[in-house]
């Protein structure tokens, strides 16, 4: 059975989907980008204050399904600059152990709000 996860300790979901979903032992969270729980949108920060936020909403969500930062396996990241990739990487580095999940990067064109960062997460037990 597949459940919805929701939280608001991560930015409420604004169109036809769900922050994350919930299959058995897998969740699967929407992209999340640097918007506070509140809904202030961090798209002039640094792409290191985006990611952090960003990782920040995966690990609310992520929590809310009774999982953590360690139980992600795969991640995708998608960059409106791919230049930033070094920048974002030293943040990203710092919420996962030395066993970090698959990653993707992704430079892309646009992304939602006009933010520089987009990161979304499927993890399980």
């Amino acid at each position: 059975m597949v459940r919805t996860i929701e939280t608001a300790e991560a930015p409420a979901a604004v169109g036809a989907y769900s922050q994350a979903t919930k299959h058995d032992d897998m969740v699967f969270t929407a992209g999340q980008i640097p918007a506070t729980p509140d809904g202030d949108l961090l798209d002039d920060a640094p792409i290191t204050r985006q990611t952090e936020q960003a990782l920040d909403n995966v690990e609310a969500v992520l929590a809310e399904a009774g999982l953590a930062m360690n139980h992600v396996l795969k991640v995708t990241v998608f960059l409106d600059d791919i230049g930033n990739f070094e920048a974002m990487n030293e943040v990203y580095s710092g919420y996962f152990d030395d066993e970090p999940p698959a990653r993707s990067a992704v430079g892309v064109s646009e992304l939602p709000k006009g933010v520089g960062v987009e990161i979304e997460a499927i993890a399980g037990q």
